[in-house]
């Protein structure tokens, strides 16, 4: 009986040493849970939208952003070819432009909508997301949100194309392409294209951001930023 005991408590000390040497490794982990982890992530994925998604609802912030410029699907490169052979090229120019300011204008409108999905977050295991990668967290958001934002969004996009023009420019296109002899009729859903080309913009955005904080200490603004970034430092 004896001998069972002292087996035991060896083997109790031996996990007790292991668990402080973890303890001493990673000091963040005794004083952080699970929700002070996720309050962490949220924070960073509200810093990529007050600092990188604010930049998309500037004139030209999706037009001359290479990164998230809204460039035409398959569909459309044809009609853009047709108008440009026939000498239509400005207006072909104009149609390409007016997708992206109705981008622009509908991020700017609809930015509550992106800082409320990030509120709403539930974080299943946040520290995996943390010690995941530099986008962890964007992907997670775009994960579980794309479907509720998707359908909130796009009613902000349609007006969006009305207040721009949009509409009444690509029904000008499309009429105008149509009429091409030899070519066939196109009809696309510009509103459902520029609602998930603008979704992807946000979400690539908000990932430039996340990486800044967890790769530039000086990006981590906050005490939570810096006591749970911290961690993932030392991964």
């Amino acid at each position: 009986m004896k001998k069972i005991i002292l087996v035991a408590l060896v083997f109790t000390l031996s996990g007790c040493a292991e668990l402080q040497q973890i303890a001493n490794q990673y000091p963040e982990l005794g004083t952080l849970g699970n929700a002070d982890i996720a309050a962490g992530l949220k924070e960073a994925l509200n810093n990529g939208i007050t600092k990188q998604v604010s930049k998309l609802t500037a004139t030209d912030g999706f037009y001359k952003n290479q990164a998230v410029k809204i460039l035409l699907p398959a569909e459309l490169q044809k009609v853009d070819k047709g108008l440009r052979d026939i000498g239509l090229s400005s207006l072909a120019d104009e149609g390409l432009k007016v997708l992206n300011r109705a981008a622009e204008d509908a991020v700017k409108e609809a930015t509550p909508i992106f800082v409320g999905a990030v509120k709403n977050m539930t974080f299943t295991d946040a520290k995996n997301i943390l010690m995941g990668s530099n986008n962890s967290a964007t992907m997670y958001l775009q994960s579980s949100t794309t479907t509720s934002l998707y359908s909130k969004f796009n009613p902000v996009v349609k007006n969006s194309l009305g207040k721009v023009g949009a509409d009444k420019v690509w029904a000008n296109i499309i009429t105008k392409y149509n009429a091409i002899p030899l070519t066939a009729d196109v009809n696309p859903d510009l509103n459902d294209y520029v609602t998930n080309k603008a979704l992807e913009g946000v979400f690539k955005m908000v990932a430039v951001e996340e990486k800044e904080i967890r790769t530039n200490l000086n990006a981590r603004t906050s005490d939570l930023l810096k006591r749970v970034f911290a961690m993932q430092d030392k991964k």
